[in-house]
């Protein structure tokens, strides 16, 4: 009798540590027009990550084409939505990065936040455009440019712009 409560305690508990981390996976779509201000660049890129919420690790790929230069940088800037532009949360890569850049960070707590409220986005930047050439927000497979305004305490308030219907949801758990 004992051992099966030990038992069903330790399952418990196994169980409920796997149910509080979660892999989530964001994207991004950079172009020109997503800069602020909009820059005419034939760039595109995609970044592409997983998160793991309990560590915190962010596990990315970042490639990029079509620029009107090398790239002198490319970063992760923050918080800001999709129309403001923000400081460098942390950089990708080393100094004039080539396509592809793949890494892992580990965010802070308040970046982390930042992250799910859609308040990251990448920057690439070249020499023709110092403040950079192509951008992309940052957000979850399935939503449209849905970001929060970020408080300095990490709270997230109303959408700045709204999640267009979708048919079906999309994953929850899988990853300037």
């Amino acid at each position: 009798m004992f051992r099966r409560a030990l038992l069903a305690a330790t399952m418990a508990a196994a169980f409920a540590a796997t149910a509080t981390a979660a892999t989530t996976h964001y994207t991004a779509r950079l172009s020109g027009r997503s800069e602020v201000p909009k820059t005419d660049s034939k760039g595109t890129g995609t970044f592409d990550a997983t998160f793991d919420t309990q560590s915190r690790q962010l596990n990315y790929t970042l490639t990029f084409q079509n620029l009107s230069g090398p790239a002198t940088a490319a970063h992760i800037h923050g918080p800001a939505g999709r129309k403001a532009t923000a400081g460098v949360v942390a950089p990708l890569g080393d100094k004039s990065p080539t396509s592809p850049v793949s890494g892992s960070l580990t965010l802070t707590e308040d970046q982390a936040k930042m992250l799910q409220t859609h308040m990251l986005y990448v920057n690439v930047h070249t020499a023709a455009n110092p403040a950079g050439e192509i951008r992309g927000q940052i957000i979850e497979p399935g939503t449209r440019h849905r970001t929060r305004k970020h408080t300095a305490t990490g709270a997230a308030t109303a959408p700045e712009t709204t999640t267009a219907p979708a048919t079906t949801p999309a994953p929850a758990t899988t990853g300037k």
